[in-house]
């Protein structure tokens, strides 16, 4: 019923949802609400012992200057890059709804699968951009301009990495056969975990402290990454890199 109702309020807004401008309109507002209580501990933590002792790598400070580039640069890829791909998608494959939510348990399990299938999909796309110099140097390395990481540093990134990553964002739950809501929830909790791994903050609540037996990694996980380089690929959980021997943990 919690689902059910859900859709149907979403489908009240049809017209909307159907639109060309929705899709990237519909991510960049998710993804600024989710940096902004982020940005407000960063303005904070300067001022305030409490919030600054939850910030992994103490030491470092989040300018306006940074802030106001990562924006910048986020927008220009979204209006130049993603708005015109969404378009020939809105154009290819008009959206289409059904009437029906999809089931509590068949959701979970979706949500569950894409979410896995995503992890694999940037363990192996991170490691050849690490892996392979050319890759690197062309593609990934704007990422990696800031060592210690905050919200928005999340979208900082070239069209190539910002448009193959959102393209397994986008078919996985087309390959995996998602309802719609299905799609549309698990976009807005891949945008959430991937804001909150750049978030700079180990927070009592994070997901990785949610998760047992250190089976997701979050900020402190690839916060350590964006630090060392070499090290912590996948963007959520752990078993990659446990498997492949390129998980180090912030106490290594």
């Amino acid at each position: 019923m919690l689902l059910q109702s859900l859709w149907d309020f979403i489908l009240g807004y049809h017209a909307w949802l159907r639109s060309p401008f929705f899709p990237v309109l519909f991510s960049l507002s998710i993804y600024l609400m989710f940096c902004m209580p982020f940005l407000v501990l960063d303005f904070l933590s300067p001022r305030l012992a409490w919030i600054r002792s939850f910030k992994i790598q103490q030491k470092s400070h989040v300018s306006w200057t940074m802030m106001w580039s990562c924006l910048a640069h986020s927008l220009y890829i979204h209006v130049v890059y993603l708005f015109p791909v969404t378009v020939l998608h809105w154009y290819w494959r008009p959206a289409s709804f059904i009437a029906e939510a999809p089931g509590m348990l068949r959701f979970i399990w979706d949500i569950v699968a894409c979410l896995l299938l995503f992890d694999f999909q940037y363990f192996v796309w991170h490691l050849l951009h690490h892996k392979v110099p050319w890759l690197y140097r062309t593609f990934h390395k704007v990422h990696h301009k800031h060592t210690s990481t905050f919200a928005l540093t999340t979208e900082y990134s070239g069209a190539w990495e910002t448009l193959s990553l959102g393209f397994f964002a986008a078919v996985n739950p087309l390959l995996l056969g998602c309802h719609p809501l299905t799609e549309m929830l698990f976009f807005v909790l891949n945008i959430w975990l991937s804001v909150e791994d750049h978030c700079g903050y180990d927070l009592p609540w994070s997901t990785h402290r949610l998760v047992p037996f250190g089976l997701y990694g979050g900020a402190p996980h690839h916060d350590l990454h964006h630090l060392k380089f070499k090290s912590n690929f996948a963007p959520y959980f752990t078993h990659w890199d446990r498997l492949f021997g390129t998980l180090h943990k912030p106490s290594d």
